[in-house]
């Protein structure tokens, strides 16, 4: 029992030493990684390289497929381009397995101590504690390895008899074995929910010799697919362009281990021979051969099946395409569903923030329809008046529920992003996204309170058709059109902030349309005064014309507090 607790603990060990080096380093460099990721994908291969490359610097697949399908949803990379990073970082995730091979074959525990005494050091310098965690992760991954490899010799099991018979009551010649112990690798991968716990276990097994390496690797091979059945699970609640990213992995591993299969035992020879060249053929070495063929395999088969399916890129996509077809009603947004945010997504602090800010963005262009549709409504209403049932009154009606529909959608998606914000926040940030944390939570906000300047606007206009009062003067909707087209850019310009980088962004331009639209609220409110007084209209008719104008100049004080929070600074500081 002692000894499977052990057991049980290095992989522990090793499996969240893995996750603090991912965490510590993207919290680091997360920024920078998104950059080099919309940059560095102008064509399949550099797409390829850079998958590679972040991944072996993250240690995780995962992380790199989140980030990849977080630039598809925002349309900075086409699907192709992240069809080819994702090949890439299944490349980048078999240094994984060299790490591992090493600290099988090494003992490489001094080398942990020294990360965790220069890791805390560090972690209490404050400046460079992301450093610190990184190197605190690194130490108990290896000191996990090191661990692994103790219990391993205490365990013995090349001597087991029990763990001898089960592995040789499998006819080691059988094409059956291989595609059960290919199914275990998937089974236990898609259990475990890691890949490399279950590489370090195939390692252990075959490295004491219990487990022969073709059986180890077929647990190899499971890994591969299992790994990929997490992230469609997880892609299943996201967009369609997500679980099309998710589908393309499984379709990369799974056409990987079919032709493996057809020359499953000649390369398997071909890569123990490589190993055997180079590491020589003295007794002593059989442990460390096993566990780096395991590792030369896993590197070996990823590369040769990216190079065969890098050329194939266009008929994958159109072969996810064709399997998972797009939502007719994905676009119209009538129905509240984030579409960025997902539970199965959420991984680091870094990337979460990333799919919060889409999110937000998303809330953005959805309140600028919304202001559309109270524009339409006023123009409906202008029209004649009709019969109760009428055709007019029944696309007045119509469009007047699709801005209710929208206010509740604001509402939902207020509560939802910043309950989503909190659940980041309760992580180890870096000042930086603590920063963007406190940004987006006031942008959803004021977010929010457009949402209920333009459902007060539409109550207005519902309120003055339904009781059947007269239309205002021509003079009156030349006034309300001037100052909703004020609004309108103000929004726009918003949107286009959001979207962006805010370093190309003219701030002094929202800040221009803010005071146009505060002068024209003034002028109008005096015109007002003047016009009741000269019987041109009523007084009640006066009161619902400006509370049309004064919701337009509270819309865009909303919108310049939008600006403000995205841009971290304040109009008088202009």
């Amino acid at each position: 029992m002692l000894i499977l607790f052990k057991l049980l603990g290095s992989l522990a060990l090793l499996m969240f030493g893995m996750k603090s080096m991912s965490d510590a380093l993207q919290k680091m460099a997360g920024p920078q990684l998104r950059h080099v990721l919309g940059a560095m994908t102008t064509n399949r291969f550099t797409g390829m390289l850079t998958g590679t490359l972040v991944t072996a610097s993250v240690q995780s697949s995962t992380a790199t497929t989140v980030m990849t399908v977080s630039f598809v949803n925002a349309g900075l990379l086409t699907l192709a381009q992240a069809i080819s990073v994702i090949m890439g970082a299944n490349i980048g995730t078999t240094l994984t397995a060299w790490i591992m091979a090493l600290g099988a074959s090494f003992d490489i525990s001094i080398v942990s101590y020294v990360g965790f005494f220069v890791g805390i050091v560090l972690i209490y310098m404050k400046k460079h504690r992301y450093i610190g965690d990184f190197l605190f992760g690194l130490g108990l991954l290896l000191l996990g390895l090191t661990t692994l490899r103790m219990t391993g010799n205490e365990m013995d099991l090349g001597h087991n008899p029990s763990v001898l018979s089960f592995f040789q009551s499998f006819d080691p010649d059988s094409f059956w074995t291989t595609l059960v112990f290919l199914l275990l690798g998937g089974v236990l991968t898609f259990c475990v929910q890691s890949s490399a716990a279950v590489m370090a276990i195939t390692m252990l097994l075959c490295g004491s010799g219990a487990m022969p390496i073709y059986q180890g690797i077929a647990l190899v091979l499971g890994e591969n697919i299992g790994t990929t059945i997490t992230s469609n699970l997880a892609a299943l609640s996201a967009n369609t362009q997500a679980r099309r990213a998710a589908l393309a992995h499984m379709f990369f591993n799974v056409f990987g281990v079919l032709w493996i299969l057809l020359v499953f035992r000649w390369f398997i020879d071909g890569v123990i021979y490589v190993v055997d060249n180079m590491m020589g053929q003295a007794e002593a070495n059989v442990q460390s051969k096993l566990t780096f063929t395991l590792a030369a395999f896993h590197t070996g088969f990823n590369v040769i099946n990216a190079s065969i399916l890098i050329w194939f890129i266009p008929q994958i996509e159109k072969f996810v395409c064709w399997v998972i077809k797009s939502k007719k009603a994905e676009g119209e947004d009538e129905d509240f569903r984030l579409h960025f945010i997902t539970a199965g997504f959420m991984k680091t602090p870094e990337l979460s923030v990333l799919e919060a800010q889409k999110e937000i963005q998303s809330f953005s262009d959805r309140m600028q329809r919304m202001f559309g549709m109270v524009q339409e409504l006023l123009n409906v209403g202008k029209s004649d008046k009709a019969d109760k049932g009428s055709k007019n009154e029944q696309e007045f009606n119509k469009l007047y529920t699709r801005i209710e529909k929208y206010e509740g959608i604001s509402d939902n998606m207020e509560l939802e992003i910043a309950k989503y914000l909190e659940q980041v926040s309760d992580a180890h940030l870096s000042d930086e996204t603590k920063a963007k944390i406190r940004a987006m939570l006031r942008e959803i906000s004021e977010l929010e309170s457009i949402g209920d300047a333009c459902y007060n606007m539409a109550r207005t206009i519902s309120r003055k058709y339904t009781q059947k009062q007269d239309h205002f003067n021509e003079q009156q909707y030349s006034h309300l059109h001037q100052m909703m087209g004020l609004a309108e850019d103000a929004l726009t310009h918003m949107n286009r902030l959001m979207s962006g980088r805010k370093e190309a962004y003219d701030v002094n331009r929202t800040f221009n349309i803010e005071n146009e639209i505060n002068n024209f609220r003034n002028q109008l409110k005096v015109q007002n005064i003047i016009d009741i007084n000269n019987h041109a209209y009523t007084y009640a008719e006066g009161t619902v014309y400006m509370d049309l104008i004064n919701e337009c100049e509270k819309l865009g004080d909303y919108v310049v507090n939008v600006v403000e929070a995205r841009m971290g600074t304040r109009q008088k500081d202009i």
